[in-house]
């Protein structure tokens, strides 16, 4: 007899023996001792948490010569015919191959025909949302109204793939992942019976990296006996599955908490080294971030020893809670990148060295910290500016001017008869001192929004140019290219609503303004430029890190 994978030999063969689903095998118990099984059931779930294996067990159960208490007895000659396959009325089909109208029409003539030596013909349908709509249109009418011999179980992971029609026919049972303490048992169970010698931390591991699938558990249990040892611990399993060092995930992502480029560096360089996968490098490092955050929150974590939990303490303390969720959707950003790149490697390396740059990080992973203090300048700029001697306005005698301020100040001032003139017209604009020409009056609009505290929307709007791209439009253009942060202050609606109504009143009629860059530079922060400013203006500046 030839070799039998671990999954396959530790199959369940009665609802008993299923782990983690009683919800569901109490149901179906109770319908076949009721004598009240449905004509056609769906076994949604995960990959591995036992759908295929209720499926056969559900099939045996309703046909069995001698059942006690819903079970199958799998010992009278139907139970025996339908493990070993030799019996005909339990029919297995694979939608993934089997999905054409064909396969299904050929179910459609077979139903019409008597059990050959079972009382029910029992068709499981496994993955069949991979049916096509025609083989799911054929199915429809049989699926509704069988004969009262055959008993229909689909099976899938994805049940939104299935019309809305067959959903309706069908008696639905949701399989939930399994836990990790069923998954140990059971590993338990598996392991006394073929004599393997595993600690209690492997099995822990092993069910973690199950992700409640009881086949990939034993999957991976079957690799780490492959060798022709029977004893597992953790570095085994780490070594076969590839899972670096948690040393080296410890000190990378340390290196990247304390800004460290080099030491973070040596650490990747020394996992690359071992031969292991970036990307189960990188998932390792978001698991570990997560858990650290975890325990900050609520001084408990899983799967780590005495000398890790020290670890994990102690570079808890160092670290804020909104840095470490930054990071993971940085670490999360960094795998999209990788996912569509052919230099993996390269991506990954970058990406570290942009996470320990400090100015990168608090752009990169959303900070806002970095916006809420360039607002707290723009905000004492604007307030405290006129009382300082240091940033004296010039007199302004247009009407342009009249309404800019107007609008900055937020307060309402007597309007001249010129003004009323203006803005009942809004199709005819004057100006005074402003150049009818867009290239002219804008360099004079963004000096203005200096002069008047508008410090971030001048500091995104320098070394831009504006043309007239048609009568209604004007066009303002990006030569340096506008950073991502430029983009969200410059696309904010007060801001824009400010642009407009500015080149509105420049050119004396109502225009709208359009953004041009054909250049994508790199996440920047503007707070140098800012910086740069207050200087200039002889205006007290410090940014808090």
């Amino acid at each position: 007899m030839g070799y039998t994978a671990l999954y396959r030999k530790f199959r369940p063969m009665t609802f008993s023996e299923m782990v983690g689903q009683e919800h569901i095998t109490r149901t179906l118990k109770n319908q076949i001792m009721a004598n009240r099984v449905g004509h056609a059931y769906l076994f949604n779930g995960g990959r591995g948490t036992g759908k295929t294996s209720a499926a056969k067990i559900l099939a045996r159960a309703i046909n069995c010569l001698h059942p006690k208490d819903g079970e199958p007895c799998n010992e009278c000659e139907i139970c025996k015919g339908a493990m070993t396959g030799s019996l005909t009325d339990i029919v297995e089909m694979d939608a993934a191959s089997n999905n054409s109208v064909e396969d299904i029409r050929s179910i459609r003539e077979e139903v019409n025909f008597l059990p050959t030596k079972a009382k029910y013909r029992v068709y499981i349908i496994d993955e069949v949302h991979m049916l096509s709509t025609g083989a799911f249109n054929a199915l429809l009418k049989t699926l509704e109204e069988p004969p009262e011999h055959v008993k229909f179980i689909l099976a899938t992971t994805e049940p939104q793939k299935l019309p809305a029609t067959i959903l309706s026919r069908c008696q639905r049972f949701d399989f939930k992942k399994i836990s990790n303490e069923d998954i140990i048992k059971r590993l338990d169970i598996v392991c006394k019976e073929s004599n393997i010698e595993i600690t209690i931390e492997a099995m822990h591991m092993i069910a973690t990296l199950s992700e409640g699938a009881m086949r990939d558990a034993l999957s991976i249990l079957e690799r780490c006996i492959q060798d022709g040892e029977n004893q597992i611990d953790e570095d085994k399993i780490k070594d076969l599955v590839g899972i670096p060092k948690m040393v080296y995930v410890h000190d990378i992502v340390e290196a990247i908490i304390q800004y460290d480029v080099e030491k973070a560096l040596i650490a990747v360089n020394k996992v690359l080294d071992e031969g292991k996968d970036v990307s189960n490098l990188l998932w390792e490092m978001i698991k570990y971030v997560k858990d650290i955050l975890l325990y900050k929150a609520t001084n408990q974590i899983e799967l780590y020893n005495e000398e890790e939990k020290q670890k994990v303490k102690e570079i808890s303390e160092k670290v804020e809670k909104e840095r470490l969720i930054n990071l993971v959707y940085a670490f999360s950003e960094l795998e999209n990148e990788m996912k569509f790149s052919t230099q993996k490697t390269i991506i990954f390396q970058a990406g570290i060295i942009k996470l320990c740059s400090k100015l990168t990080v608090c752009h990169q992973t959303g900070d806002i910290g970095l916006e809420q203090r360039i607002e707290k300048i723009e905000n004492y700029l604007r307030n405290d500016i006129r009382n300082a001697n240091h940033y004296r306005q010039p007199p302004v005698a247009t009407e342009v001017k009249l309404a800019y301020n107007n609008i900055s100040s937020g307060e309402k001032q007597p309007m001249s008869k010129n003004e009323k003139k203006t803005t009942s017209n809004p199709k005819k604009m004057e100006t005074s001192t402003y150049s009818s020409k867009v290239e002219e009056y804008w360099p004079e609009i963004v000096k203005d929004l200096k002069q008047n505290g508008k410090i971030v929307l001048y500091t995104n709007l320098m070394n831009t140019k504006a043309r007239e791209i048609n009568d209604m439009t004007v066009g303002i253009e990006f030569p340096n290219g506008l950073t991502s942060f430029g983009k969200t202050v410059l696309e904010k609606p007060e801001n824009i609503k400010e642009l407009t109504n500015l080149v509105s009143m420049a050119s004396g009629k109502p225009m709208n303004i359009k953004y041009i860059t054909n250049i994508s530079i790199p996440k920047e922060t503007n707070e140098p430029n800012i910086k740069e400013i207050a200087n200039e203006s002889d205006i007290p500046f410090h940014v808090i890190e």
